[in-house]
Protein backbone atom coordinates (compact mmCIF):
# COMPACT_ATOMS: atom_id res chain seq x y z
CA UNK A 1 0.00 0.00 0.00
CA UNK A 2 1.36 3.43 -1.01
CA UNK A 3 0.69 6.15 1.56
CA UNK A 4 0.55 9.92 1.13
CA UNK A 5 -0.06 13.04 3.14
CA UNK A 6 -3.78 12.28 2.86
CA UNK A 7 -3.53 8.78 4.33
CA UNK A 8 -5.30 8.52 7.66
CA UNK A 9 -4.18 6.23 10.45
CA UNK A 10 -5.93 3.83 12.80
CA UNK A 11 -4.42 1.17 15.03
CA UNK A 12 -4.65 -1.10 18.04
CA UNK A 13 -3.13 -0.58 21.50
CA UNK A 14 -2.34 -3.38 23.89
CA UNK A 15 0.40 -5.18 25.80
CA UNK A 16 1.51 -7.49 24.31
CA UNK A 17 0.39 -6.60 20.80
CA UNK A 18 2.63 -8.55 18.41
CA UNK A 19 0.11 -11.42 18.17
CA UNK A 20 -2.79 -9.21 17.04
CA UNK A 21 -4.61 -10.17 13.84
CA UNK A 22 -6.24 -6.73 13.62
CA UNK A 23 -3.62 -5.06 11.38
CA UNK A 24 -3.97 -7.84 8.82
CA UNK A 25 -7.77 -7.62 8.82
CA UNK A 26 -8.17 -3.83 8.74
CA UNK A 27 -5.51 -3.31 6.08
CA UNK A 28 -7.24 -6.03 4.03
CA UNK A 29 -10.53 -4.09 4.22
CA UNK A 30 -8.87 -0.87 3.10
CA UNK A 31 -7.10 -2.64 0.25
CA UNK A 32 -10.31 -4.28 -0.96
CA UNK A 33 -12.36 -1.09 -0.63
CA UNK A 34 -9.71 1.25 -2.06
CA UNK A 35 -9.66 3.34 1.12
CA UNK A 36 -6.59 5.47 1.89
CA UNK A 37 -6.15 4.19 5.45
CA UNK A 38 -3.40 2.29 7.26
CA UNK A 39 -3.75 0.36 10.50
CA UNK A 40 -0.78 -0.28 12.80
CA UNK A 41 -0.08 -1.91 16.20
CA UNK A 42 0.82 0.26 19.21
CA UNK A 43 2.58 -1.33 22.18
CA UNK A 44 1.31 0.58 25.22
CA UNK A 45 2.60 -0.39 28.64
CA UNK A 46 0.28 -0.45 31.68
CA UNK A 47 0.27 2.98 33.27
CA UNK A 48 0.77 4.78 29.94
CA UNK A 49 -2.77 4.59 28.59
CA UNK A 50 -3.64 8.24 29.23
CA UNK A 51 -0.47 9.41 27.49
CA UNK A 52 -1.19 7.08 24.58
CA UNK A 53 -4.73 8.41 24.11
CA UNK A 54 -3.57 12.02 24.28
CA UNK A 55 -0.73 11.27 21.87
CA UNK A 56 -3.06 9.55 19.41
CA UNK A 57 -5.35 12.57 19.42
CA UNK A 58 -2.40 14.97 18.96
CA UNK A 59 -1.22 12.88 16.00
CA UNK A 60 -4.66 13.09 14.37
CA UNK A 61 -5.23 9.32 14.55
CA UNK A 62 -8.82 8.65 13.49
CA UNK A 63 -9.51 5.57 15.57
CA UNK A 64 -7.92 3.03 17.89
CA UNK A 65 -8.85 -0.48 18.94
CA UNK A 66 -8.04 -1.34 22.55
CA UNK A 67 -7.15 -4.82 23.73
CA UNK A 68 -5.88 -6.38 26.96
CA UNK A 69 -5.00 -5.12 29.47
CA UNK A 70 -6.35 -1.63 28.73
CA UNK A 71 -10.10 -2.08 28.07
CA UNK A 72 -11.11 -0.70 31.48
CA UNK A 73 -8.28 1.75 32.13
CA UNK A 74 -8.92 3.57 28.84
CA UNK A 75 -12.45 4.49 29.93
CA UNK A 76 -11.04 7.16 32.26
CA UNK A 77 -9.31 8.89 29.33
CA UNK A 78 -12.27 9.45 27.00
CA UNK A 79 -14.48 12.37 26.06
CA UNK A 80 -17.62 10.25 25.68
CA UNK A 81 -18.86 6.68 26.17
CA UNK A 82 -21.35 4.73 24.09
CA UNK A 83 -24.22 3.15 26.06
CA UNK A 84 -23.06 -0.42 25.40
CA UNK A 85 -19.53 0.36 26.60
CA UNK A 86 -20.91 2.01 29.74
CA UNK A 87 -23.11 -0.98 30.59
CA UNK A 88 -20.49 -3.63 29.75
CA UNK A 89 -17.79 -1.68 31.56
CA UNK A 90 -15.14 -2.06 28.88
CA UNK A 91 -14.06 -0.24 25.72
CA UNK A 92 -12.41 -1.84 22.69
CA UNK A 93 -12.84 0.92 20.08
CA UNK A 94 -12.07 4.64 20.13
CA UNK A 95 -13.59 7.01 17.58
CA UNK A 96 -12.18 10.51 17.22
CA UNK A 97 -14.61 13.30 18.19
CA UNK A 98 -14.12 17.00 18.93
CA UNK A 99 -11.69 17.25 21.85
CA UNK A 100 -10.89 13.56 22.28
CA UNK A 101 -12.29 10.11 21.62
CA UNK A 102 -15.62 8.37 22.13
CA UNK A 103 -15.40 4.83 23.47
CA UNK A 104 -17.40 1.91 22.11
CA UNK A 105 -17.62 -1.80 22.83
CA UNK A 106 -18.01 -3.64 19.53
CA UNK A 107 -17.79 -7.09 21.16
CA UNK A 108 -21.53 -6.89 21.73
CA UNK A 109 -22.16 -6.04 18.08
CA UNK A 110 -19.81 -8.87 17.07
CA UNK A 111 -21.74 -11.39 19.17
CA UNK A 112 -25.10 -10.23 17.81
CA UNK A 113 -24.00 -10.29 14.16
CA UNK A 114 -22.39 -13.71 14.59
CA UNK A 115 -25.50 -15.19 16.21
CA UNK A 116 -27.74 -13.67 13.56
CA UNK A 117 -25.58 -15.13 10.78
CA UNK A 118 -25.77 -18.54 12.47
CA UNK A 119 -29.59 -18.31 12.54
CA UNK A 120 -29.82 -18.17 16.33
CA UNK A 121 -32.89 -16.50 17.84
CA UNK A 122 -32.68 -14.41 21.03
CA UNK A 123 -36.05 -12.66 21.34
CA UNK A 124 -38.43 -14.38 23.80
CA UNK A 125 -35.89 -17.19 24.25
CA UNK A 126 -34.68 -18.76 27.49
CA UNK A 127 -30.90 -18.42 27.44
CA UNK A 128 -28.12 -20.05 29.45
CA UNK A 129 -24.94 -17.99 29.80
CA UNK A 130 -21.83 -19.86 30.92
CA UNK A 131 -19.27 -17.62 32.59
CA UNK A 132 -19.22 -14.23 34.29
CA UNK A 133 -16.14 -12.48 32.87
CA UNK A 134 -15.73 -9.76 30.27
CA UNK A 135 -17.05 -11.77 27.32
CA UNK A 136 -19.99 -12.90 29.45
CA UNK A 137 -20.90 -9.29 30.25
CA UNK A 138 -20.94 -8.38 26.54
CA UNK A 139 -23.06 -11.45 25.79
CA UNK A 140 -25.42 -10.71 28.69
CA UNK A 141 -25.89 -7.18 27.39
CA UNK A 142 -26.81 -8.52 23.95
CA UNK A 143 -29.23 -11.13 25.31
CA UNK A 144 -31.00 -8.65 27.59
CA UNK A 145 -31.13 -5.88 24.99
CA UNK A 146 -32.38 -8.17 22.23
CA UNK A 147 -35.34 -9.37 24.27
CA UNK A 148 -34.43 -12.73 25.81
CA UNK A 149 -37.22 -13.97 28.07
CA UNK A 150 -34.76 -15.11 30.75
CA UNK A 151 -30.99 -15.50 31.03
CA UNK A 152 -29.59 -18.01 33.53
CA UNK A 153 -26.01 -16.99 34.37
CA UNK A 154 -24.03 -20.10 35.35
CA UNK A 155 -20.60 -19.68 36.91
CA UNK A 156 -18.32 -21.62 39.23
CA UNK A 157 -18.38 -18.57 41.54
CA UNK A 158 -21.99 -17.80 42.40
CA UNK A 159 -20.93 -14.41 43.76
CA UNK A 160 -19.56 -13.38 40.35
CA UNK A 161 -22.74 -14.61 38.66
CA UNK A 162 -24.78 -12.53 41.10
CA UNK A 163 -22.63 -9.46 40.53
CA UNK A 164 -22.96 -9.67 36.75
CA UNK A 165 -26.71 -10.32 36.96
CA UNK A 166 -27.38 -7.46 39.35
CA UNK A 167 -25.28 -5.02 37.31
CA UNK A 168 -26.91 -5.87 33.99
CA UNK A 169 -30.44 -6.03 35.37
CA UNK A 170 -29.99 -2.58 36.88
CA UNK A 171 -28.31 -0.98 33.89
CA UNK A 172 -30.62 -2.46 31.23
CA UNK A 173 -33.76 -1.89 33.28
CA UNK A 174 -34.88 -5.53 32.92
CA UNK A 175 -34.96 -8.17 35.65
CA UNK A 176 -34.01 -10.86 33.16
CA UNK A 177 -30.71 -12.32 34.43
CA UNK A 178 -30.86 -15.09 37.04
CA UNK A 179 -27.58 -16.15 38.75
CA UNK A 180 -26.86 -19.81 39.43
CA UNK A 181 -23.84 -21.81 40.49
CA UNK A 182 -22.57 -23.90 37.58
CA UNK A 183 -23.47 -27.08 39.43
CA UNK A 184 -27.11 -25.93 39.78
CA UNK A 185 -27.95 -26.14 36.07
CA UNK A 186 -30.34 -29.03 36.82
CA UNK A 187 -32.74 -26.55 38.46
CA UNK A 188 -33.46 -25.08 35.00
CA UNK A 189 -36.77 -26.49 33.76
CA UNK A 190 -37.08 -24.80 30.38
CA UNK A 191 -36.33 -26.56 27.08
CA UNK A 192 -35.09 -25.38 23.67
CA UNK A 193 -32.65 -22.93 25.26
CA UNK A 194 -29.92 -20.85 23.63
CA UNK A 195 -26.63 -21.59 25.40
CA UNK A 196 -23.73 -19.11 25.19
CA UNK A 197 -20.33 -20.35 26.38
CA UNK A 198 -17.94 -17.52 27.34
CA UNK A 199 -15.35 -19.21 29.57
CA UNK A 200 -11.86 -20.29 28.45
CA UNK A 201 -12.67 -23.95 29.11
CA UNK A 202 -12.09 -25.89 25.91
CA UNK A 203 -9.45 -23.55 24.52
CA UNK A 204 -6.02 -24.84 23.55
CA UNK A 205 -4.35 -26.70 25.15
CA UNK A 206 -7.32 -28.09 27.16
CA UNK A 207 -9.36 -29.02 24.09
CA UNK A 208 -10.84 -32.13 25.70
CA UNK A 209 -12.82 -30.18 28.29
CA UNK A 210 -16.24 -28.51 28.44
CA UNK A 211 -17.63 -26.40 31.31
CA UNK A 212 -20.59 -28.83 31.39
CA UNK A 213 -20.38 -32.47 30.31
CA UNK A 214 -23.76 -33.93 31.29
CA UNK A 215 -26.06 -35.09 28.48
CA UNK A 216 -29.02 -33.72 30.44
CA UNK A 217 -27.69 -30.19 30.02
CA UNK A 218 -27.40 -30.45 26.25
CA UNK A 219 -30.87 -32.00 26.04
CA UNK A 220 -32.20 -28.55 27.10
CA UNK A 221 -30.35 -26.73 24.33
CA UNK A 222 -31.40 -26.16 20.72
CA UNK A 223 -28.68 -23.58 19.89
CA UNK A 224 -25.14 -23.30 21.27
CA UNK A 225 -22.69 -20.44 20.70
CA UNK A 226 -19.09 -20.70 21.93
CA UNK A 227 -16.91 -17.56 21.93
CA UNK A 228 -13.79 -19.76 21.52
CA UNK A 229 -12.39 -20.11 18.00
CA UNK A 230 -9.23 -22.12 18.72
CA UNK A 231 -10.06 -24.92 18.25
CA UNK A 232 -12.72 -24.26 15.62
CA UNK A 233 -14.91 -26.95 17.20
CA UNK A 234 -14.79 -27.14 20.99
CA UNK A 235 -15.94 -30.08 23.05
CA UNK A 236 -18.86 -27.91 24.21
CA UNK A 237 -19.91 -27.44 20.57
CA UNK A 238 -19.44 -31.13 19.79
CA UNK A 239 -21.59 -32.25 22.72
CA UNK A 240 -24.29 -29.76 21.74
CA UNK A 241 -24.22 -30.88 18.10
CA UNK A 242 -24.46 -34.54 19.12
CA UNK A 243 -27.61 -33.62 21.06
CA UNK A 244 -29.08 -32.06 17.91
CA UNK A 245 -28.38 -28.38 18.57
CA UNK A 246 -27.36 -25.73 16.07
CA UNK A 247 -23.79 -24.69 16.91
CA UNK A 248 -21.40 -21.83 16.11
CA UNK A 249 -17.93 -20.83 17.30
CA UNK A 250 -16.45 -17.41 18.06
CA UNK A 251 -14.69 -16.82 14.73
CA UNK A 252 -17.50 -14.68 13.34
CA UNK A 253 -17.71 -12.76 16.62
CA UNK A 254 -14.02 -11.91 16.20
CA UNK A 255 -14.63 -10.98 12.57
CA UNK A 256 -17.72 -8.83 13.12
CA UNK A 257 -16.42 -6.92 16.15
CA UNK A 258 -13.57 -5.71 13.94
CA UNK A 259 -15.91 -4.88 11.09
CA UNK A 260 -18.11 -2.88 13.47
CA UNK A 261 -15.06 -0.83 14.50
CA UNK A 262 -14.01 -0.27 10.88
CA UNK A 263 -17.50 0.96 10.02
CA UNK A 264 -17.52 3.32 13.02
CA UNK A 265 -14.33 4.93 11.72
CA UNK A 266 -15.74 5.05 8.19
CA UNK A 267 -19.49 5.66 8.59
CA UNK A 268 -19.96 6.08 4.86
CA UNK A 269 -18.87 2.46 4.31
CA UNK A 270 -20.68 -0.84 4.77
CA UNK A 271 -18.30 -3.74 4.16
CA UNK A 272 -19.87 -6.00 1.51
CA UNK A 273 -20.43 -9.72 1.97
CA UNK A 274 -17.75 -10.83 -0.47
CA UNK A 275 -15.10 -8.84 1.41
CA UNK A 276 -16.30 -10.31 4.71
CA UNK A 277 -16.04 -13.81 3.21
CA UNK A 278 -12.48 -13.06 2.10
CA UNK A 279 -11.58 -11.80 5.57
CA UNK A 280 -13.00 -14.96 7.11
CA UNK A 281 -10.76 -17.05 4.85
CA UNK A 282 -7.74 -14.99 5.93
CA UNK A 283 -8.58 -15.56 9.59
CA UNK A 284 -8.97 -19.30 9.15
CA UNK A 285 -5.65 -19.56 7.34
CA UNK A 286 -3.95 -17.41 10.00
CA UNK A 287 -5.30 -19.76 12.66
CA UNK A 288 -3.97 -22.78 10.79
CA UNK A 289 -7.32 -24.11 9.64
CA UNK A 290 -8.71 -24.87 6.20
CA UNK A 291 -11.35 -22.94 4.29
Amino acid sequence: MITSGKTFVCGVMGCPIEHSMSPMMHNYYSEQLGLDMVYVPFLVQPGQVEEAVKGAYALNIRGVNVTVPHKQAVMECLKELDDAARVIGAVNTLVRVDGGYKGYNTDAEGILRAMTKAGMVIRDKTCILLGAGGAAKAAAYVLAKEGAAKVYVLNRSLDRARELSEDLNRMTGRQVLVPLALSDWKTIREKDCLAVQTTSVGMHPQVDKSPVEDEGFFAMVDSAFDVIYTPMETRFMRLAAEAGARVSNGLDMLLYQGIAAYELWNPEIKIPGEVIDGARELLIRWLGGTV
